[in-house]
């Protein structure tokens, strides 16, 4: 069944000469993790805002298309209804953080205040999510001693204890070191294995190919590939777009061209590296 539907959207800014995507249309099925890559500007940030419902509600410009959540059109939708079926996680951990509570448990409680929710309900799920996301040690910590990575999965946590359906997550690891990464991306592993459905804008391409199911990749306002994670991330062609391959992948890829012999197929994970190569070894 699918999560989210995009038909024929084209977007272009309030005082831009030029649209920044046009006639763009894809699904997304429930439970998937679909990852959009692209070069520096190309509107990944723009599909982002669409898809929450931020353009053209706030974002103005001209717009034409259709998003659909759950089958229901979102322009039939209220900001409120948006926020229960879509959460949203922003590149800047910074601008995310409300700034008006003292302790990390009450800023990732404040949504579900925001909600009218019961106080026993906003205190039992605030305390389950950060136990699941191993946060406990953060919990009476004020959100300005954080650092960036800790303030991402504040921000984080904040929008999943609203147990929402979609989660939208704009390149959430873009100002994080290498250890604040990878946490980020175990919380993202532990979305995927809840069956969330995922939407995620992302540079790291190594841990795209671990853990999507599929690429969507847009260059020069339209969609160029959208398949299966292993086959878009094992095509030579996908670097002249502007977006790199694993490791692996261009492994795979110079081997065949120094050596003359054709692989089964390129692998864009280590494990299936491991199984292609060992022939040859």
């Amino acid at each position: 069944m699918k999560a989210l539907e995009v038909v024929n959207v084209t977007y272009k800014y309030p005082i831009a000469k030029e649209n920044v995507l046009e006639n763009i249309s894809f699904s997304v099925n429930k439970g998937e993790f679909v990852a959009i890559v692209g070069r520096n500007g190309c509107g990944k940030t723009t599909l982002c805002n669409i898809l929450r419902g931020f353009i053209p509600s706030f974002h103005k410009g001209k717009f034409k298309g259709n998003v659909l959540i759950n089958e229901k059109d979102i322009n039939e939708m209220s900001m409120g209804e948006i926020a229960v079926e879509v959460g949203f996680v922003f590149q800047n951990p910074f601008i995310q953080v409300s700034g008006v509570k003292n302790s990390v448990f009450h800023e990732v409680a404040y949504g579900l205040e925001n909600l009218g929710m019961a106080r026993e309900e906003i205190i039992e799920r605030t305390d389950k999510i950060l136990k699941d996301l191993k946060m406990d040690d953060l919990r009476d910590k004020h959100p300005v001693e954080l650092s960036g990575g800790q303030r991402q999965r504040v921000a984080l946590a904040s929008v999943l204890v609203m147990d929402p359906n979609i989660l939208i997550i704009d390149e959430p690891t873009s100002q994080l070191d290498p250890q604040s990464t990878e946490k980020v991306f175990e919380i993202i592993r532990l979305l995927k294995e809840k069956n969330k459905t995922i939407i995620l804008v992302e540079h790291k391409i190594d841990l795209i190919s671990e853990y999507a199911d599929r690429v969507i990749l847009i260059d020069n306002k339209k969609i160029v590939f959208d398949d299966l994670a292993k086959k878009v991330l094992a095509r030579k062609e996908v670097m002249s777009y502007g977006v790199n391959l694993p490791q692996v992948a261009k492994a795979g890829i110079r081997f065949e061209e120094q050596t003359g012999q054709e692989l089964d197929f390129i692998p864009s994970v280590l494990k299936d590296a491991i199984s292609v190569f060992k022939k040859y070894v």
